[in-house]
């Protein structure tokens, strides 16, 4: 939180967001920065946990982020409905300070700074890229990793900023 403090506005709620191996970890902040008992939301989806539900390569192929973005949903899905019960509005800025969503931001062509900003749209093209990588594209041509971790990564903030939903993701570089 306190890598934040010197990047988010004082008096507006937001939500930080965590990708882990095994989980991932929502959390709403109230204007006073601080996280209501009971508010955090932990989601079954984590980057090593999908991967090996889903992913048999590096490069998963496209049946394979298929069938994991179903199952994602599905999970996701669970989590806005827990978030919009617990009465967080839409328009809430989204924080993270998860250094494997920084390089996502640098992959889809967001200027490393200490505070950074990735969209939506750019979001969905690093994804489009990751899409034709796995129909054969070299992942070199795209200027992509061969890494089941960063596929995995990519797909599970996807997926959330789609059905969360939420707008662009604030990022702290460390």
């Amino acid at each position: 939180m306190q890598l934040l403090q010197a990047h988010f506005v004082p008096g507006r709620p937001l939500t930080l967001l965590y990708l882990g191996p095994e989980r991932t970890l929502i959390v709403p902040v109230d204007p006073a920065g601080a996280a209501p008992h009971g508010a955090a939301i932990t989601l079954a989806l984590g980057t090593h946990k999908t991967a090996r539900a889903f992913f048999r390569r590096d490069i998963p192929t496209p049946l394979e982020l298929e069938n994991a973005i179903a199952s994602v949903e599905d999970e996701v899905y669970l989590a806005h409905r827990q978030y919009a019960a617990q009465g967080n509005a839409r328009g809430r800025a989204w924080w993270s300070t998860d250094p494997h969503l920084v390089a996502l931001a640098e992959l889809a062509g967001v200027p490393r700074a200490p505070a950074m900003l990735l969209t939506l749209e750019a979001m969905e093209r690093l994804f489009q890229r990751l899409a034709v990588v796995s129909e054969g594209r070299p992942a070199a041509s795209e200027g992509l990793p061969e890494s089941v971790e960063f596929a995995t990564t990519l797909l599970l903030l996807r997926e959330l900023m789609h059905h969360m939903p939420f707008g662009p993701l604030h990022l702290v570089a460390r």
